[in-house]
C-alpha cells in the first residue's frame, strides 16, 4: 500500500473535526475505577487468545510482543521479575481500550481512507522517519523500518488507520467538552495567587544527631524486625571458566583470494552504487487544505508570484545559494544555501525527482510545484550507477571474512574444550589448548566476572547451575566461557554484629521519623493556641524563615516545590497558622503573611493560556469516562469477551 505515499498532488493536512486532541490509550487504565479486575468476565476460554473485541483476537504474543516494548522503553529492558505481571496486565488493558474505540469507530462509520493514511504518514508522528525533509525513504527502507517491530507493513498502516479512526471518535466526544468564563476566572486565580509566610522548620538530621541508641535498644530492635534481615546476604558461588576470545583468533586467520571473491559474488547488491544527484533548491511553501479540503488560492498565487520572482533574479546572474539562504522555506536546507544530499531515485515526489534527474549539471530548473509548494532547483553534480570492483571494496570484506572465520573456530574450539573438560576436567582442557582457567573469588549475582564483565546470561547459568556439574558452554560478550561452578555459599541471615552500622541507622531514622511528627503537631498546637508561631518556633528549638512572594511554580528552601506538602499555603487566610506539615526530610509550621491575588491586566494576560489547558484537562477527563462507560457497554453486548483463566495464567507466568 505504500505505493500510493509516491503520488502526485497536494497532500490534505488531517484535522480531526476542527480541533487537536491527543488521547494517550496507554493512560486509560489510570481512568477505570476498579482497575483491571473489573473486566476479567465473560466466557471466553480459546487458548492463547486473552480477549476479543467484535471478531478481533487479542492474543498473547501480541500482549507480550507489546509488554517487551513498554519495558524497552521505560526500563532500558531491565525489568524487575515482580513488575512484569503489572506489564502485562496493563498492556492487556490498553489494547482492549485502544480496540474497543476503533470498533465503535468502525460501527459510527468513521473508519479511516487511504487519503487519511497518506497525510498521516506524511505530516503525523511518523513523518520525519518515513518522509524525512520531505521525501519518501523508499520501498525497502520502509519496510526494513516497520519490521524493526516486529510488524508487517500491512499490520502497521492497518494500526495507523485504526489510530485515525479512534482518534475521530475521541475528538468528536472531546468536542462537546467547554469550559465557563467562572472556571477559568477561579484556575487563573488558583494559579496566580502569590503569597508570603513565614515558617518554622524542624529538621530531621538535627533531630537524628541527638538520638543516641543503647546496645540493648539496638539489639531489641533487630529480634523486632529480624524477618526484614532473612537471608538478605545473598547467595555467593566461586566458579572455573575457560575463556574462549574470537577477537585473538583473527590474527592467525588467514582469508584466501577464493574466498574474497566468492563473499564478492554473493553480496555484490551491497556494493552498488545507485544513480545519485545532488541538487540545491529554494522552496516557497504552499498552504495546506482545510478541514474541509479546500486550498486558500489566494495564497498559492502569492507562492507563486515570490517564486517566478526569484527564478527572475537567477536568470539575471543571481548567485543561487545567496538566495536560497535568503528566501528559501525549507528550514533544513536554507542555512546551507538549498544544498540537499545525493538524492536516489525514489526518494522523492516525482515532479521533484524528474527534474533533478533530467537537467543537465551547472543548470537551473524554472518553477516546479510539488504537494510542498514552488522549487526551484539547480544541478550540482551526478553520480552514474555503478558497481564497486573487487579491489576496491576488498580491505571492507577481508575483516569481515576473518570475523566470521574466527567466530566459527571460536565455537568449535568452545565445543572441543567443552568435551575435553568433561572426561579430564578444565584444567588439562586449558592447557592442551594453550589457554588459562580463570578462577573467580566467592561473588554475588551482581558482581562483574573476571574477564568477562557485566555479562547478565553468564551469570544467570552460573548461579542457576549446581555445584561441580559438568562443564558447560555458554555464549558471553566477547566469546564463549566453558565454566563449572565448584563452590556454593547460601544465602545467609546476618548476625546482629554483622549488621549493626545498618540496623543502628534504620533505628535513628525510624525514631527520627517519629519524633519528627510530634515535634511538628506540638509546635502547629503551640502556635495555634498563643496566635503566635515566633513564640512557638523559640521554645520548641526550630529555625523561623520568611518566603519571597511565591506562586505554584515557585521553591521555598527546606520545603521544596509549592505544589507540594507546602501548597496548603494557597488555602489559608491571611494570618492564619498552618497544621503540621511534612516536606521531605522536614517538619514545618506556616503562617501567612501577605497574599497577593491576580491583577485583572494579568488575568486577561494569561486568559487563553489558561483556558486551553483547562479545556484539554476536561477533556481528557470527559474522554476517559467515555472510554470507560463504552467498555462496560460492549462488554455487557457481549462484544468485548475476557479470557480469565488465559488472562490469570499469563500474568501469573509473566513475574514467576
Amino acid at each position: 500500500m505504500i505505493r500510493f505515499l509516491q503520488k502526485p498532488g497536494p497532500v490534505k493536512k488531517y484535522v480531526l473535526g476542527g480541533i487537536l486532541v491527543i488521547v494517550s490509550l496507554t493512560m486509560v487504565t489510570y481512568l477505570i475505577p476498579g482497575g483491571f479486575t473489573d473486566y476479567l468476565s465473560g466466557t471466553l476460554t480459546t487458548q492463547g487468545v486473552l480477549a476479543k473485541v467484535g471478531d478481533e483476537d487479542i492474543t498473547v504474543p501480541e500482549v507480550a510482543q507489546r509488554a517487551r516494548l513498554m519495558a524497552k522503553q521505560q526500563f532500558k529492558g531491565n525489568v524487575p521479575d515482580a513488575l512484569m505481571p503489572y506489564l502485562m496486565q496493563r498492556t492487556a488493558q490498553d489494547i482492549i481500550s485502544r480496540k474497543a474505540v476503533i470498533y465503535e469507530a468502525g460501527k459510527m462509520g468513521l473508519g479511516a481512507s487511504d487519503d487519511e493514511l497518506r497525510s498521516f504518514l506524511h505530516q503525523g508522528e511518523y513523518g520525519q522517519e518515513i518522509f524525512p525533509n520531505g521525501s519518501f525513504i523508499g520501498q525497502q527502507a520502509y519496510e526494513q523500518l516497520i519490521s524493526q517491530n516486529n510488524m508487517s507493513v500491512q499490520q502497521f498502516e492497518q494500526n495507523v488507520k485504526g489510530d485515525i479512526a479512534a482518534r475521530k471518535l475521541l475528538s468528536a466526544v472531546a468536542a462537546a467538552v467547554m469550559v465557563t468564563d467562572k472556571d477559568i476566572r477561579e484556575e487563573l486565580k488558583k494559579q496566580d495567587t502569590k503569597v508570603k509566610f513565614e515558617y518554622a522548620v524542624v529538621s530531621l538530621d538535627d533531630i537524628k544527631k541527638g538520638i543516641k541508641p543503647s546496645n540493648a535498644e539496638l539489639k531489641a530492635f533487630y529480634e523486632q524486625n529480624k524477618q526484614q534481615y532473612v537471608n538478605s546476604i545473598p547467595q555467593k558461588i566461586k566458579a572455573k571458566y575457560i575463556l574462549v576470545d574470537p577477537s585473538k583468533l583473527e590474527q592467525q586467520v588467514v582469508v584466501s583470494p577464493t574466498e574474497l571473491q566468492q563473499y564478492y559474488r554473493q553480496h555484490q547488491d551491497e556494493y552498488r552504487i545507485p544513480e545519485t544527484v545532488t541538487v540545491r533548491h529554494i522552496l516557497i511553501k504552499t498552504p495546506t487544505p482545510d478541514a474541509n479540503g479546500k486550498l486558500d488560492q489566494k495564497a498559492v498565487d502569492a507562492a507563486r508570484a515570490k517564486a517566478e520572482d526569484i527564478a527572475k533574479q537567477l536568470k539575471a546572474g543571481a548567485n543561487f545559494a545567496e538566495l536560497a539562504t535568503k528566501y528559501s522555506e525549507d528550514p533544513s536546507t536554507a542555512k546551507q544555501g538549498g544544498l540537499l544530499p545525493p538524492i536516489t531515485r525514489g526518494r522523492t515526489v516525482p515532479e521533484f525527482e524528474q527534474a533533478a534527474f533530467n537537467t543537465p549539471v551547472g543548470q537551473t530548473t524554472g518553477v516546479i510545484r510539488t504537494s510542498y509548494g514552488f522549487h526551484i532547483i539547480h544541478v550540482e553534480a551526478k553520480q552514474e550507477a555503478r558497481l564497486k570492483p573487487l579491489q576496491e571494496v576488498k580491505a571492507e570484506i577481508e575483516p569481515i571474512l576473518k570475523k566470521q572465520k574466527a567466530a566459527t573456530q571460536a565455537q568449535s574450539m568452545a565445543n572441543a574444550i567443552q568435551t575435553l573438560a568433561r572426561t579430564a576436567g578444565l584444567d588439562k582442557a586449558a592447557a592442551e589448548k594453550d589457554l588459562s582457567v580463570t578462577t573467580t573469588d566467592l561473588i554475588s549475582e551482581t558482581d562483574p566476572l573476571p574477564g568477562v564483565g557485566n555479562a547478565p546470561d553468564f551469570s544467570n547459568a552460573l548461579f542457576g547451575a549446581k555445584k561441580n556439574d559438568p562443564p558447560t558452554l555458554i555464549a558471553t560478550p566477547q566469546g564463549y566461557a566453558v565454566y563449572q561452578v565448584i563452590e556454593i555459599q547460601p544465602p545467609q541471615t546476618p548476625t546482629f554484629e554483622q549488621i549493626k552500622a545498618r540496623v543502628e541507622e534504620q533505628f535513628k531514622n525510624q525514631r527520627a521519623q517519629n519524633l519528627l511528627g510530634q515535634k511538628t503537631q506540638e509546635l502547629s498546637d503551640r502556635a495555634r493556641s498563643e496566635h503566635d508561631l515566633t513564640k512557638a518556633a523559640k521554645e520548641a528549638g526550630a529555625t523561623l524563615k520568611t518566603s519571597d512572594l511565591v506562586d505554584r511554580n515557585s521553591q521555598a528552601p527546606d520545603l521544596g516545590a509549592m505544589n507540594g506538602a507546602a501548597s496548603v499555603a494557597f488555602t489559608l487566610k491571611d494570618g492564619e497558622i498552618s497544621g503540621p506539615i511534612q516536606a521531605g526530610p522536614n517538619g514545618a509550621v506556616l503562617r501567612i503573611v501577605e497574599i497577593q491575588a491576580p491583577t485583572d491586566a494579568q488575568m486577561k494576560q494569561d486568559w487563553d493560556k489558561v483556558k486551553q489547558s483547562l479545556v484539554e484537562q476536561k477533556r481528557d477527563e470527559f474522554v476517559g469516562l467515555y472510554i470507560e462507560n463504552l467498555r462496560a457497554a460492549l462488554e455487557k453486548a457481549g462484544k468485548i469477551k475476557i479470557n480469565k483463566k488465559e488472562m490469570e495464567r499469563v500474568t501469573t507466568l509473566a513475574g514467576s
